[in-house]
């Protein structure tokens, strides 16, 4: 896996928007933006993705474009997502309500605490703040898009990088952090820093990641893995495209073709594609926020045959609101097929996008169907994407 710079802020970008409610929805939060309303001052703040920076409601800056603009419940939370703070309205000197207040102080108490190694203790943060833990876990959740114990491990995981980045060895680095050996860091080393501590201190330099590119029932399908797992499964009409995309994806990974690697893994996904082995049930090895890899669990658990909308799917999640992101994660999935991103549709019932094309994703949306209920095809026609007419249907076996 390969991690990029600022990995941390996209984690924090995807899980500190804030939360639309009957309330306060993002709508409200727009119209206050746009006529500058010094009263909702207290209720949010806003950061520009196009500059990094975070802003009050009433800051006498120009007014950025909607899409531009991402919600936040108190100025931690942005910074925690990597915005800077406005020189001119300075919005972490705003008035605050009382439950921002609250919850900024619960944050400032995580952090003096994560440099020893002690998780964050729900029951004593609450009885500080003087609420009842299940009462704190919602309250923080709602303004920070994350746990208390989620918010202090990324905290640990920041401090972490930054240490390593430095060049501190991975020993004093993990106990500098506050990790109490180095069996707690390495257990959750793939899900937090996306690879081992020592690739991640060489900055992914090292990796190595074997593909090959075969013919499917979909036209051609580039695998990729590395000994742990699918990194990339691809679908396109020529290898050139297919190849440059891995490289894209992996920029700075030792990628070489080899179609003698990881062959099982490949025979078992083109027979897949095939209709020939329906269920699928491979190890990845793929760069995720804690976001990402969230929705990418939850493909993996839509059954075989059948389809949830994007909605569906942030809800699953417990974030309703979240549909775009939902989107976002499905469309920026590496391993499709494996991670079957093409199993979400829309709310109408149309198939919405996919990156190998909707023709592909209809192909495979029907002969799932077809196989889950027992019908006789079993097979994808050979698709091109060239202009050239689809191949008729292989009669199926009986």
């Amino acid at each position: 896996m390969l991690i990029a710079k600022g990995m941390f802020r996209r984690v924090m970008k995807s899980a500190n928007t804030l939360p639309v409610s009957g309330t306060l929805s993002r709508r409200r939060c727009l119209t206050a933006v746009a006529s500058r309303d010094a009263r909702m001052d207290s209720a949010f703040v806003y950061g520009v993705r196009s500059t990094g920076i975070y802003c009050r409601p009433s800051c006498p800056s120009r007014r950025p474009r909607p899409k531009q603009i991402q919600f936040f419940a108190i100025p931690e939370a942005a910074e925690r997502a990597g915005f800077r703070a406005c020189l001119r309205c300075r919005p972490q000197n705003a008035p605050r309500s009382m439950q921002s207040e609250l919850i900024s102080r619960v944050c400032r108490e995580i952090d003096a605490g994560t440099d020893t190694d002690r998780p964050a203790d729900l029951r004593r943060l609450a009885a500080t703040a003087g609420l009842s833990a299940q009462h704190l876990q919602r309250s923080f959740r709602h303004a920070m898009g994350i746990t208390p114990r989620q918010y202090a491990d990324a905290i640990r995981v920041e401090r972490l990088k930054s240490n390593l980045r430095k060049g501190t060895d991975v020993t004093t680095a993990l106990y500098e952090t506050g990790y109490g050996s180095p069996s707690r860091l390495y257990e959750k080393s793939d899900e937090q820093l996306g690879m081992t501590p020592a690739t991640y201190r060489r900055g992914g330099h090292g990796m190595r990641i074997s593909y090959t590119i075969a013919d499917c029932a979909l036209g051609r399908v580039l695998v990729a893995a590395t000994d742990r797992g699918i990194s990339a499964v691809y679908l396109g009409d020529k290898d050139e495209p297919l190849a440059a995309a891995l490289r894209n994806e992996y920029p700075q990974a030792d990628i070489s073709r080899n179609s003698n690697e990881h062959s099982q893994w490949v025979r078992a996904i083109v027979r897949h594609l095939a209709g020939s082995q329906p269920q699928l049930d491979l190890p990845t090895d793929v760069a995720a926020t804690a976001f990402q890899r969230r929705v990418w669990e939850a493909l993996r658990a839509i059954p075989f045959g059948a389809t949830r909308t994007y909605s569906q799917l942030a809800n699953s999640l417990g974030r309703p609101t979240a549909t775009r992101a939902v989107a976002r994660a499905c469309a920026t999935n590496p391993a499709s097929i494996v991670v079957p991103c093409h199993r979400v549709i829309r709310t109408d019932g149309s198939l919405g996008g996919y990156r190998w094309g909707l023709d592909r994703k209809k192909l495979l949306l029907e002969q799932e169907l077809r196989m889950a209920k027992g019908a006789s095809s079993t097979q994808i026609p050979r698709e091109s994407h060239a202009g050239s007419k689809r191949a008729k249907a292989v009669a199926a076996t009986r």
